[in-house]
């Protein structure tokens, strides 16, 4: 089996860079002057326990910013993490610890099982019925799954990495509203435990109830929503 790409974490190269205390009174995200052609700049600063949601039309810029914070997209001026600048560490040591959930999930395998080796198929197992998945769909293929099955299983592979820092792009867009909640309460756990999300989406009234701040992206500039 190939390895995962950096997208979505890494589960080889990552492993062996030890972990490095966060210095007490850092936030959990910085960014400072993050720009690139297409976009920015971006000042933003993120607790622990604290999500950020992001609105605005499509195209607009969103996914590009998530894309720079998690380093698969060039950008230009610093980004740091519990204090550490991204230029510090790895690529893939970074992408282990900001972890970005693409609207569109990329897959490295047909098999659903491929993508939990070790020990993150027993989280899987374990968080699959919560958000609705019948179990022996992590033992089936990627061609069996529906669009709100491979958004669900998308986000606890994201999850399964445990990461301080998790970028989510429209992860609820193809669910139902049943569906949407089961995911939030996981969420909210999340936030409750430490982990800073950056939730971009485009509803409204998710931004309100997951969101300790909301704005809105315009002509690929945050403003004030």
């Amino acid at each position: 089996m190939p390895p995962p790409p950096l997208a979505e974490g890494s589960w080889g190269e990552a492993a062996a860079v030890p972990a490095r205390p966060p210095p007490v009174d850092a936030p959990r995200l910085r960014t400072v002057a993050l720009h690139s052609p297409l976009a920015g700049p971006f000042d933003l600063e993120l607790s622990r326990s604290e999500c950020l949601a992001i609105t605005g039309p499509s195209g607009s810029g969103k996914s590009l910013l998530l894309r720079m914070i998690a380093d698969l997209d060039p950008g230009t001026g610093e980004v740091l993490l519990d204090g550490v600048e991204r230029r510090t560490l790895p690529a893939p040591a970074w992408r282990r610890q900001v972890v970005y959930n693409a609207a569109e999930p990329g897959w490295w395998s047909e098999r659903v099982a491929d993508h939990f080796p070790g020990e993150t198929m027993r989280f899987a197992r374990e968080m699959a019925p919560r958000l609705a998945l019948a179990p022996g769909l992590l033992d089936g293929l990627i061609v069996q799954l529906s669009t709100g099955e491979r958004q669900r299983v998308a986000l606890i592979r994201a999850l399964a990495l445990h990461p301080p820092l998790l970028l989510l792009d429209e992860a609820t867009g193809a669910l139902d509203e049943a569906s949407t909640a089961l995911v939030e309460a996981v969420l909210r756990e999340r936030l409750a435990d430490g982990a800073a999300l950056v939730l971009v989406t485009h509803s409204t009234a998710q931004a309100a109830r997951l969101g300790h701040s909301h704005q809105r992206m315009e002509n690929r500039r945050l403003v004030p929503a």
